[in-house]
Formats: structure tokens, C-alpha cells, sequence
């Protein structure tokens, strides 16, 4: 079971002039994004064909990252609903894993999730054992598993620790439940040592998901404050957390800064949402300006928006817009401004299907999930026109 991390569902697109409504955002290169690139479809060999209530959105194929290898993590559903990890590599072959202790049982929805990989070929993630518990691990190519607890993390069902990002160097980011369910944020180094935090105003910390954590050790995601507000951080390795609030964020219930992905030289991609519930894209450099950024194709509609979530090497962005009916679509987004769009050729067409990628690697290729017209997940491999 994947854990929740509390965050609204937003449909993510915008047509809006933001600098119309934030001039306090500085503008970033536009251009008319146009289809284009070659897209491979795929599913785990062995997951469901069909949706079931008890795994609900969730079922399927579900790719969540990509090293610059070509190699690609995530899980699917099995069709007695199981979760398990698998690690695709770059030429296509499959390899299906679960954790040492991991629940498997029918319809329970429990099992292995594989978040992260990096260059090493090394996974981080998280299993949920028979008792519903959440642990961390790390897999190394060998096979071998380690599996890791916060010590401040609650030993009751749907507490415990999940590995959410690993960089080169073997140091992991993610986050714990305590006793009673609060979310924190910790870092683990390669040698075991962990540390835990939560930037201050925090009553929800959220170390975002497979790439953000960088390879020294700089760590990025967002929290809630007791206004139900949201704010991105930056967590340096020194322990130091900077609070990210974008120019034009929201103030009010679940508006505000959701920072996703760092890369090496510390610049942050993200989103904003406004007081009129859109989705805006920022890129924050490492010396703290922010450069927004919009997807012309995409709706004005409250809810929607442009949304980041993965930030290469180089600077290139890869999210998700929506069009007027609140259907996904890729994008990558290149160092200068140029705008490339994609979409999975059986994904279905309503609101809540669609092409929805999540890390972009550096020869820009994007891994991600596609959502059919039954709800069915189906995983994706996005690659540029000169790969």
C-alpha cells in the first residue's frame, strides 16, 4: 500500500498571464510546446488486467523513477491485488521483487514499493508488512536487502518508515510516522546514521518523493502549517532549513508551495498553488529567485495548472498539465525554455486519465504512468526525438 501523503488532487493546468498576477515572479523563457519523441507503453508481466476496489487507483502498473542508466523502479498489482517492486532495465528486461518480510496477502493491498534508483543501481523504498506497518530499504544490484526503522517511528498499523529518494552516494531521504500518525522527515547516511526533522511551523512534513534528495545530501519537499497551508523547504546538509514560499502562493486550506525535485546545483522545481486553486510552475535557483513558468494548452479552470515533479542535471523539468476536460499530459521543459509535449497513445480521456510522467533523467528521458479508460495504471518510457 502506498502511503498517503496528504496532498489534494489537483488537475494540473494553466493559460493565465501570470505575470499579470504575480509580478513578483520572475518570467521564464515561453515556448509553444508541440508533440513529439517516441513513447514505449509497458506493463510488469504479471500485473492485474483489471481495476479493483481494493487497490482503486492504484492498480496496475506504476513506474515512480529513472536513473540516468535507463533503468526504471516502481510497482504494480498483482491480480489478487499485492503490490511488488520491479526493476526494469534500460533494454527492456524485468525483474520482479519483493521485501524478506513483506505482506502478501489477497486483497490487502500491502507488499513492496520501489521509489528510487540511482546510478549504482541501488533502490530505495518501502515495504508494509501482515501487520500493515511501513519499513525502509535499500536493495543493492546484488539482490541484497537492507531494511530500516526510524527509532521515533510508531509501531502501530500505518506507522513506521518509508524511503522516498536515494542519490549516488547511498544517503536516503523519506519520511516516518510516529505514535500517532504524524508525518516527519528524516535522512539516513550510507553508513546507517539517521536524522530526523521538520522545518519549523510544521504539523505534517513531507520529504517529496524519488528525487529530492541530491548527491550532497541537500533535501527538498514541503509541509503543512497549522492553517492547513503549504510551504516547500530546503533542508541543507548542514541541517539548516530555508522555508520556500513562492511568489503568488495561496495562503488559504491546501494552497501554497509544493517543492519536487532538486537537482546537483540545488535549483528546485516545483509548483504553486493560488488563492483561485491554480497550478503554477516554478523553477528556484540555488541563489533564490523564482522562475515561473506555464504550458499554453492548458485550461484555466480552478483545479487546474501546471505542475512540475522531477528536475534533471541539466535543468530540464518534466510534469503534467491538463486540458479544459482535466485529462493529463506530459511535458518536458528544456534548460532554455523549450517545451516538448507527449501523451500515451491508448491513455483514456476523461478527468483523472491520461499520461502522467514522473522523473525525467538526464539524456531526458521520462518514466512515468498512463491511465486508461477503465482507471487501469499502465507504465510508459518517453524518450526525445535525437535518443
Amino acid at each position: 500500500m502506498k502511503p498517503s501523503t496528504m496532498t489534494p488532487f489537483i488537475p494540473f493546468s494553466l493559460i493565465v498571464a501570470l505575470a499579470l498576477l504575480f509580478p513578483g515572479l520572475i518570467r521564464g523563457q515561453q515556448d509553444n510546446s508541440h508533440q513529439r519523441g517516441k513513447l514505449i507503453e509497458f506493463n510488469a508481466p504479471l500485473a492485474t488486467k483489471s481495476v479493483s476496489p481494493y487497490c482503486g487507483s492504484d492498480c496496475g502498473t506504476i513506474p515512480l523513477a529513472n536513473n540516468d542508466k535507463g533503468d526504471v523502479v516502481g510497482y504494480y498489482t498483482d491480480a489478487n491485488v499485492v503490490p511488488h517492486s520491479f526493476l526494469r532495465t534500460h533494454d527492456g528486461e524485468f525483474l520482479s521483487f519483493d521485501a524478506p518480510h513483506a505482506g502478501l496477502g489477497e486483497n490487502l493491498d500491502q507488499g513492496t514499493i520501489a521509489y528510487s534508483i540511482n546510478d549504482n543501481g541501488v533502490i530505495a523504498g518501502q515495504y508494509q508488512d501482515s501487520s500493515n506497518l511501513f519499513h525502509g530499504f535499500i536493495r543493492e544490484p546484488d539482490g541484497k536487502f537492507a531494511e530500516f526503522e526510524v527509532s521515533a517511528a510508531g509501531t502501530g498499523q500505518y506507522q513506521g518508515t518509508v524511503a522516498y529518494s536515494i542519490n549516488l552516494e547511498g544517503t536516503v531521504a523519506g519520511v516516518y510516522f510516529d505514535s500517532v500518525g504524524t508525518q516527519h522527515g528524516f535522512v539516513r547516511s550510507r553508513y546507517g546514521n539517521i536524522s530526523t526533522f521538520d522545518p519549523n511551523g510544521s504539523v505534517y512534513t513531507m520529504v517529496c518523493e524519488e528525487t529530492c534528495i541530491n548527491a550532497y545530501g541537500a533535501v527538498t519537499g514541503y509541509f503543512i502549517d497549522s492553517n492547513l497551508t503549504y510551504h516547500g523547504f530546503l533542508r541543507e546538509p548542514s541541517g539548516k532549513i530555508t522555508i520556500l514560499d513562492a511568489p503568488g502562493a495561496g495562503t488559504g486550506s491546501y494552497f501554497g508551495t509544493y517543492a519536487a525535485s532538486i537537482n546537483l546545483d540545488g535549483t528546485i522545481a516545483g509548483y504553486l498553488v493560488d488563492d483561485f486553486n491554480l497550478a503554477h510552475g516554478f523553477l528556484r535557483t540555488c541563489n533564490g529567485e523564482f522562475i515561473a513558468f506555464e504550458l499554453m494548452q492548458a485550461s484555466n479552470a480552478p483545479g487546474a495548472g501546471t505542475a512540475p515533479f522531477s528536475l534533471n542535471f541539466f535543468g530540464a523539468v518534466a510534469g503534467a498539465y491538463y486540458d479544459s476536460s482535466f485529462t493529463a499530459h506530459g511535458f518536458v521543459r528544456s534548460h532554455n525554455g523549450e517545451v516538448a509535449t507527449f501523451d500515451a497513445p491508448h491513455a483514456g480521456t476523461v478527468a483523472g486519465q491520461g499520461t502522467r510522467p514522473s522523473t525525467n533523467n538526464a539524456s531526458d528521458q521520462v518514466t512515468g504512468w498512463w491511465i486508461d479508460k477503465n482507471g487501469l495504471n499502465h507504465g510508459f518510457v518517453w524518450c526525445p526525438d535525437d535518443n
